[in-house]
């Protein structure tokens, strides 16, 4: 898998200079037309982990790659990407229009602690919202806003463009039932929040040397200080799932992104997500998966 790419790589890579602000300690934030970065001779960033927050609004045919799933887009769509999750956007027309902001946590939290908390930013959150021409309309405004602010004099208009992102984040928020991340009572939702957090902690793999450590109910018990019967029945409680299933669901997920964007063995890969042997590896994604990772590979 390609290496996380830093601000300092988009910038290299995407507009062959470096901004003034991106060295200070304030955050950073920009905003682009995203029809200047399709088309012949377009520079494209590969799969892999980005350090900072991205907001896409697209218009026409391209397929999202997030994690372990592509997610095809025909029409108007909204997306979020996070530092926690590898991605890549795939253009399949050249006349994709829209816009993009990026932007980094410190950007975000400055007045508004945790705002990356916010679920279409967490592991498992939704990063794809679909548009209706109508909302279009609405979400396309909000950037023509920033693009204008973004070269203001406005002495704080890194405050207005940060109350520009919520105002986007929410609308997203809107287009979806009402839920909550986690459901239960507080003490159940903190150890499952903990849990979630030391899960994740531990992916995305970048490179054949990293080792998932915790693996099983036990270990992440041990590591929250609670008994394992606690643990399990906290998650239970909240997430509806096991231990174990919140577990392989992620090491699942892990494999299929490692399966198709890297070229490592199966050994490889094997040794990463934690199994003593291939076997053992190759017996849990076909109980998993339902086929393996060799016949994965050639779909």
């Amino acid at each position: 898998m390609h290496k996380s790419h830093s601000l300092h790589d988009f910038y290299q890579q995407k507009i062959y200079w470096l901004p003034d602000t991106l060295r200070q300690d304030i955050g950073h934030f920009n905003v682009f037309r995203l029809d200047d970065f399709v088309g012949p001779g377009a520079c494209h960033l590969p799969y892999s982990r980005k350090d900072f927050y991205k907001i896409t609004l697209v218009t026409g045919r391209s397929n999202y790659h997030y994690a372990d799933k592509t997610l095809e887009i025909r029409g108007n769509a909204l997306l979020f990407a996070n530092p926690m999750v590898p991605y890549d956007w795939e253009p399949l027309d050249d006349d994709l229009t829209g816009y993009f902001c990026i932007f980094t946590e410190a950007f975000l939290q400055r007045h508004l602690v945790g705002g990356v908390e916010l679920p279409m930013f967490q592991p498992g959150g939704q990063p794809l919202y679909t548009l209706t021409n109508e909302q279009l309309l609405a979400t396309r405004q909000l950037f023509e806003k920033m693009t204008a602010e973004i070269d203001s004099d406005y002495a704080f208009k890194y405050d207005l463009l940060r109350n520009y992102v919520f105002e986007l984040v929410h609308s997203a928020m809107k287009l979806q039932p009402a839920t909550t991340l986690y459901r239960g009572s507080s003490a159940a939702t903190r150890i499952a929040s903990l849990f979630a957090e030391l899960l994740e902690r531990q992916f995305p793999i970048e490179t054949p040397g990293q080792q998932v450590r915790l693996r099983n109910a036990h270990a992440f018990a041990g590591q929250l200080a609670v008994h394992v019967n606690h643990l399990n029945r906290a998650l239970k409680e909240v997430t509806g799932k096991t231990t174990t299933q919140l577990i392989a669901e992620r090491l699942i997920q892990e494999a299929y992104a490692l399966l198709k964007h890297t070229d490592w063995n199966v050994s490889e890969i094997s040794y990463c997500l934690g199994f003593e042997e291939p076997a053992h590896f190759n017996n849990f994604f076909r109980k998993h998966a339902r086929t393996t990772p060799t016949a994965l590979r050639v779909v």
